[in-house]
């Protein structure tokens, strides 16, 4: 998650999980409030993913909508609309297609047609071969006509990888129904915005939310709900995913922690290698000096064996010095042998210059600043910031 960008899936589905019905005709899904919200969120991402055949299908423009949003981000210095990003496995794309007007577009293509769609596609967009070395019947379909997504799920990282050189660090990812599921299939979603609408589709030819695969959230491994909005008729659930999930279970903890005129409110979770819930804790929990990965590791043996291939997710830096206890939380963490740890935001500088993640990463561990929910922790602690 360090290096590729944060992932976003977002689709609007029937209440018995269809995309679209099996007609020539689109089916539309959305209503007004949730084509704002969809309108608001590509206003803040840098890139637009979505599959061929939903370029063929939808012939989508894939641009922010409302003039104000799109001033807003020139006003950032970003460009007024996000890069779009299309990814074929057998070329067929019509080069009038709207998504090859306004703005910049990048199409990532099978390595056995890329050359030809660069072709078709001069001045239009960047094409950018992927799956070199494999014959076209070997990529997934990606939507177009060839079979299932598990070979697109094990293409993603080295889009991913691409995407993030060209400075995209907030992908939101709009189907279809191949896209989505190679994402979810790979372990590649953040986040997924699903926004149900109010009636069934029934069609068995149908195209499908999600398709069968091997997913990593399963129920040992569950999506973790951030919120539940209705939208008119609709309803959008919010899940996170990974590393996401397991930070806003951190926000969670910490809402518990009792006030305090001269601390952090924090929530420390540690998982085993296996993706289960091992320790949690959170500041103050027993005694008002707990810090929140003190108090989760306190519930654990020193020579508990599930802590060489664990990572600990705090929703603050662990704090690198302290007047209350003689051990930071860094040195406990160093000491437990815990080898990845996972924060959400980088301690202000209120109370002490903290050093938490320069020194664990000096002492090798893997240290991962995950933002997307800073804000939260903010909220949390806002009576601190002033």
């Amino acid at each position: 998650m360090a290096d590729r960008p944060y992932t976003l899936l977002s689709c609007a589905v029937s209440l018995d999980g269809c995309l679209d019905d099996a007609s020539a005709e689109r089916l539309v899904l959305s209503g007004a409030d949730d084509l704002d919200r969809v309108d608001a969120e590509r206003a803040g991402v840098d890139a637009i993913l979505v599959g061929a055949n939903t370029v063929r299908r939808d012939d989508p423009r894939l641009l922010v909508r409302r003039p104000e949003r799109s001033a807003g981000r020139t006003g950032r210095g970003l460009t007024a609309h996000p890069l779009k990003v299309v990814i074929t496995a057998n070329g067929d794309l019509d080069p009038t297609a709207r998504v090859f007007g306004e703005g910049e577009t990048v199409v990532y293509a099978a390595s056995p047609v890329a050359d030809g769609l660069r072709r078709t596609l001069a001045g239009r967009a960047d094409v950018v071969a992927i799956g070199a070395g494999r014959p076209a019947d070997s990529l997934p379909g990606v939507l177009d006509d060839l079979a299932g997504p598990g070979t697109l799920a094990a293409t993603l990282p080295g889009v991913l990888d691409d995407l993030a050189a060209r400075g995209v660090r907030r992908l939101m990812v709009e189907g279809g129904g191949h896209v989505l599921t190679a994402f979810l299939t790979a372990g590649l979603a953040d986040e997924l915005q699903l926004a149900v609408a109010p009636f069934f589709v029934g069609d068995p030819a149908a195209p499908r939310f999600a398709l069968p695969g091997e997913y990593p959230y399963g129920p040992a491994r569950p999506l973790r709900l951030r919120e539940v909005r209705r939208l008119g008729d609709l309803v959008l659930l919010d899940y996170l995913a990974g590393d996401q999930a397991w930070l806003h279970r951190t926000v969670e903890l910490s809402r518990n922690c009792p006030p305090s005129d001269s601390a952090f409110s924090v929530g420390a979770v540690i998982v085993d290698a296996d993706g289960a819930e091992i320790a949690a804790g959170y500041s103050r929990e027993t005694d008002p000096h707990d810090h929140a990965e003190e108090a989760a590791l306190a519930k654990l043996a020193p020579d508990d064996p599930r802590l060489a291939g664990a990572t600990i997710y705090s929703s603050l830096e662990p704090c690198s010095s302290r007047a209350s206890r003689p051990r930071t939380c860094t040195e406990l963490i160093l000491e437990s042998g815990i080898p990845r740890i996972v924060f959400a935001w980088r301690e202000p500088s209120i109370f002490v210059d903290c050093v938490g993640a320069e020194t664990l990463r000096t002492a090798g561990r893997t240290v991962l600043e995950l933002p997307e929910l800073a804000d939260e922790v903010r909220t949390v602690n806002a009576h601190l910031l002033g």
